[in-house]
């Protein structure tokens, strides 16, 4: 059965409380390689034409002159 998105929550922490020395690593970890993972995409998507319009669609971004990256 699959684990509910509660259950998932109770056992990370139970997992901080009962390793107070290693989570912080585990969660550091997870935090930048989302980061890395979205500078990929987003540098990926901009090298096209059609990338640059999905970026500015996600984003919603309004002012291009603020992102010299996204302007053709």
């Amino acid at each position: 059965m699959r684990e509910t998105h509660q259950d998932q929550i109770e056992r990370w922490a139970d997992f901080v409380k009962n390793n107070p020395d290693k989570w912080r690593s585990i969660h550091n970890q997870f935090i930048n390689s989302l980061f890395q993972n979205h500078q990929r995409i987003y540098k990926e998507l901009s090298k096209t034409r059609e990338g640059k319009k999905k970026l500015i669609e996600i984003y919603g971004i309004k002012n291009l002159e603020g992102f010299p990256s996204l302007q053709d």
